[in-house]
């Protein structure tokens, strides 16, 4: 079980989509596994993603869909972001690529909210705060998301990866690190 699992809301345009591509219900997600080949590592973050849609009966649904670049769609995946691996080591020049475009996507969403948290502390009155004045209870709560629209990276468990300290731990443990991306609608 995650640590303070629950689904972030996201009310922005995704950042870095490719021109013409900026709606705001798809992101790129990425999956870290354990795994000695690509296909097993794609197998592994098959089953990550399938968590996080809510395949299992078991598993909170955080995201509606998933598209993996292994995968053709007119919609999602390769056809909305371009050309992608379907899985790399970590160590890679591709997955530093990817792990770079995770942990930035996640670290801008963190400081976005946590900005506008900031914000409705110094402008706003306890009671405007409570009524949600400004979405700024939707803020606080998009700052504390373990899962969801607001977090990009995730381990083989398919808890979210929030801080540094916890995707640096990740890293030093393994030697068979491979990193899968898909692209999710929420």
């Amino acid at each position: 079980m995650c640590a303070d699992e629950g689904a972030g809301v996201a009310l922005t345009a995704v950042r870095g989509a490719p021109a013409g591509h900026d709606l705001p219900m798809h992101m790129l997600i990425y999956a870290l596994v354990e795994a000695s080949t690509a296909d097993a590592a794609l197998a592994a973050g098959k089953g990550v993603f399938d968590n996080l849609v809510g395949v299992d009966r078991h598993s909170n649904a955080v995201f509606d869909y998933y598209v993996t670049f292994d995968e053709s769609s007119t919609v999602a995946g390769k056809s909305r972001w371009g050309e992608r691996p379907t899985a790399a080591p970590v160590d890679s020049e591709a997955g530093q690529e990817l792990l770079g475009d995770g942990w930035e996507t996640t670290k801008s969403a963190f400081e976005r909210n946590l900005q506008t948290v900031k914000d409705a502390l110094d402008e706003l009155s306890d009671e405007e705060i409570m009524r949600d004045k400004d979405l700024a209870r939707c803020a606080f709560q998009r700052v504390g998301a373990a899962k969801g629209p607001e977090i990009a990276l995730y381990e083989e468990h398919g808890c979210g990866i929030r801080d540094r300290t916890q995707l640096d731990r990740l890293l030093d443990e393994s030697d068979t690190l491979w990193i899968v991306p898909a692209d999710v609608h929420f």
